[in-house]
């Protein structure tokens, strides 16, 4: 599809809708801080803008270790610490005998006692589940289930989230003083005009593309552009530096993410209810310009269908 269908689509299906645009975007940078100037239209189609410096060491540090997902690197981890493990603190009862190499360990138990070979293999079982999962911890991935069962692992956006919550902290005040009337609602436009108009990467399948393509908040912001992932998780990370208590959702959906925020709804606005709790959704991808409660007609059919997976984002105790 060229580009100028594509417009004439958007134009049929959406015709009374408010795209966004970055006005104006640029960095600086100094010895120490990278200076971040970005000015944007808002839904309402006023000129918005945003200040704000960052340090270097903290926008290039963290996370930087973090990479596409990779199923072999995982086995060669499991099976190497399996072997460690084994051989450090044997099962008793039962001879271990490892065949294979590298990455294609293969484990055969023997003994004499068929009841203490089947409890050996349930601890082996369990020990290569605990090491995956301390593999994934370890490199800030997650393992879920999508809404029609399918089995997945993807990047841990909650807590991609949670450890940049800091890095935000000093555009709160900002923000703050950027915004006419200090609500919720209205707070939470202001931020959703801001990431909407960040432009758009496309998002790659979260089940098969193993990370590729997510960027963490500082490296959405220094790169300028993200995926609904990234963009939803840059979202979430703000909202709660602004609002430390309130309870979030981050909702996926085929090729795209919402955010949900615990909020009294208003007029017909769609909403989801996890444990009794009632949140209002907000497409923070853009291109749309859209409101806290406003979304597009793909994200309204995959929420009334049931077509979504929700992964909460509360406060932590300290907080």
């Amino acid at each position: 599809m060229n580009f100028f269908a594509a417009v004439v689509i958007l134009i049929l299906f959406f015709p009374n809708t408010t795209w966004a645009k970055q006005v104006n975007f640029n960095k600086k940078t100094t010895d120490t801080h990278v200076q971040f100037n970005y000015q944007w239209l808002d839904q309402a189609q006023q000129t918005q803008s945003l200040s704000f410096a960052i340090e270097k060491k903290q926008l290039f540090d963290r996370f930087r270790n973090f990479k596409s997902y990779k199923a072999i690197h995982a086995r060669k981890y499991i099976d190497q610490r399996m072997r460690r493990k084994l051989k450090r603190t044997p099962i008793p009862d039962v001879k271990i005998k490892f065949l294979g190499h590298s990455d294609n360990l293969q484990i055969e138990l023997k003994g004499e006692n068929q009841a203490a070979i089947d409890k050996a293999y349930q601890a082996i079982a369990q020990l290569e589940k605990d090491l995956m999962q301390e593999h994934l911890t370890r490199n800030f991935y997650t393992q879920f289930i999508t809404y029609d069962n399918s089995y997945a692992i993807k990047p841990d956006h909650v807590r991609f989230a949670e450890e940049s919550v800091a890095d935000f902290a000093l555009i709160k005040p900002i923000i703050l003083d950027n915004v006419s009337i200090q609500n919720v609602r209205k707070v939470s436009d202001y931020v959703l005009g801001f990431v909407q108009s960040i432009p758009y990467s496309t998002l790659e399948s979260r089940v098969t593309s193993s990370g590729a393509g997510f960027n963490p908040p500082l490296q959405t912001l220094w790169e300028n552009q993200g995926d609904c992932d990234s963009k939803v998780t840059l979202t979430a990370a703000i909202f709660r530096a602004l609002m430390p208590r309130i309870k979030m959702m981050l909702v996926f959906i085929d090729n795209h993410a919402l955010l949900a925020i615990n909020i009294p709804p208003e007029g017909d606005e769609i909403t989801i209810t996890v444990d009794g709790l009632e949140y209002v959704l907000a497409e923070p991808t853009g291109p749309a310009m859209m409101r806290v409660g406003e979304l597009s007609a793909d994200s309204e059919f995959a929420i009334r269908n049931g077509r979504y997976y929700a992964e909460a984002f509360f406060a932590q105790p300290s907080s």
